[in-house]
C-alpha cells in the first residue's frame, strides 16, 4: 500500500485571501489550452489573430466553470446551496460535473461560432485536442483534494485517504491518477497525433466520445 501524500489543499494563503491548489489547475488547463491552441492556431484558419483566440478560450472557459458548476449544484448537493447560495461561487473548493461542463462548452462553442462565421464542428475538431489538458489537471485537483477515490481493493498501489474524504478509512484505488494517466495524459497524445493531418469535419471530435468513454 502506498502512502496517501498529505498536500494541503491551499496551495497560497494571504491572510484570509486562500487560493487552493484544485483552482489553480483550472489555470493550468485554460493556460496549456490556450498555448496548444496558438500553436494549432495557423492550420485551423490563418486569419484568426491571436486576440480572436483569447475570445474563444475565454468563452469556453466560461462555459466549463459555470456549466460544471451549476451541474454540480443541481444534481449533487442542491439542498446544501439553496441553503447557502453563496457556495455556489467558492468552485475553488472543489465541487464540478464533468457533464454540466460538457454541455456548458457545446453551448459556447456554439454560440462562439455563430458570431464567428464557424460551424460548430469545426470548433469542436479544434477544441477537441486541448480538453486533455484540463481533464488531466482536473484529476490532479481532485487527488490533492482526496475526492473521487475508488473501490476498496488490496492491490499494492491502494491508498488510505484522509478521514475527512473516507470515514471508512478502506484502502482504496487512486482513480484519480487513472483517470489523470487516461483522460490526461493517453488522451492528449492520440488526439493531437490524430489531429496533425488534415482530417473531415467532425472526425477529430469524433474521436473524443470514442476513447473518452
Amino acid at each position: 500500500m502506498l502512502p496517501y501524500p498529505q498536500i494541503d489543499p491551499v496551495a497560497v494563503a494571504i491572510g484570509p485571501l486562500q487560493i487552493h491548489w484544485y483552482g489553480l489547475m483550472y489555470l493550468v488547463g485554460i493556460g496549456g489550452a490556450w498555448l496548444l491552441a496558438s500553436r494549432r492556431l495557423n492550420k485551423f484558419d490563418p486569419t484568426w489573430t491571436k486576440e480572436k483566440l483569447s475570445d474563444l478560450i475565454f468563452w469556453l472557459a466560461m462555459g466549463v466553470i459555470v456549466g460544471g458548476r451549476l451541474g454540480y449544484v443541481l444534481f449533487y448537493d442542491l439542498s446544501a446551496y439553496i441553503a447557502n447560495p453563496l457556495l455556489i461561487f467558492e468552485v475553488w473548493k472543489g465541487g464540478m460535473a464533468f457533464h454540466g461542463g460538457f454541455v456548458g462548452v457545446m453551448i459556447a462553442a456554439w454560440w462562439f461560432g455563430k458570431r464567428n462565421g464557424k460551424s460548430f464542428f469545426q470548433l469542436m475538431d479544434f477544441v477537441a485536442p486541448l480538453v486533455p489538458i484540463g481533464l488531466g489537471a482536473g484529476r490532479i485537483g481532485n487527488f490533492i483534494n482526496a475526492e473521487l477515490w475508488g473501490k476498496p481493493t488490496d492491490v499494492p498501489w491502494a491508498m488510505v485517504f484522509p478521514p475527512f474524504s473516507d470515514p471508512a478509512q478502506l484502502a482504496r484505488h487512486p482513480s484519480q491518477l487513472y483517470q489523470f494517466a487516461l483522460e490526461g495524459v493517453a488522451l492528449f497524445i492520440i488526439l493531437n497525433l490524430y489531429a496533425r493531418k488534415p482530417r473531415p469535419t467532425m472526425a477529430v471530435s469524433g474521436m473524443f466520445p470514442l476513447f473518452y468513454g
